[in-house]
């Protein structure tokens, strides 16, 4: 039987992580080429209604599915095995994720300008990279290290 739980976390990671490949390989070279703070923005603001809930989706997925294998949340952390590691790992990626998210919209946005551009632009490309992990660490649950 298909596992709901897995296809929702799936769906709502190809949301995130697809929306931040199309934002820093198509949109975030154009933007930087022209300065169009604007267009960056706009992209934004229209991607966040979907991928805000799509990350929300993966972490209360992700962590019904890390309480199904390992039940004591404190094995979690102990990093004896593999399962364990690999959600430290995860955990680890959310956490970095969720910081230079905060930094980006109460530090960067409010002050964006052509001049900040670059420094939004490395949030952009830290989120993509942090993304693409979160989908080399969650394979790792299937395929072992």
């Amino acid at each position: 039987m298909i596992n709901i739980l897995l296809v929702t976390h799936l769906v709502a990671a190809s949301i995130w992580v697809g929306g931040h490949l199309i934002l820093s390989l198509t949109i975030l070279p154009k933007v930087l080429a022209t300065d169009d703070v604007a267009g960056l923005l706009a992209f934004e603001q229209r991607y966040e209604k979907i991928g805000m809930p799509a990350l929300l989706l993966q972490v209360i997925t992700g962590i019904w599915m890390a309480y199904r294998l390992l039940p004591s949340v404190s094995a979690w952390f102990a990093a004896d095995n593999d399962i364990s590691q690999l959600i430290c790992l995860k955990l680890a990626i959310l956490t970095a994720t969720i910081i230079i998210a905060l930094h980006a919209r109460f530090r960067v946005i409010p002050t964006l300008s052509a001049k900040t551009l670059p420094l939004f632009a490395a949030h952009i490309i830290l989120v993509t990279l942090l993304s693409i992990a979160f989908v080399i660490v969650g394979s790792l649950f299937r395929t072992g290290f």
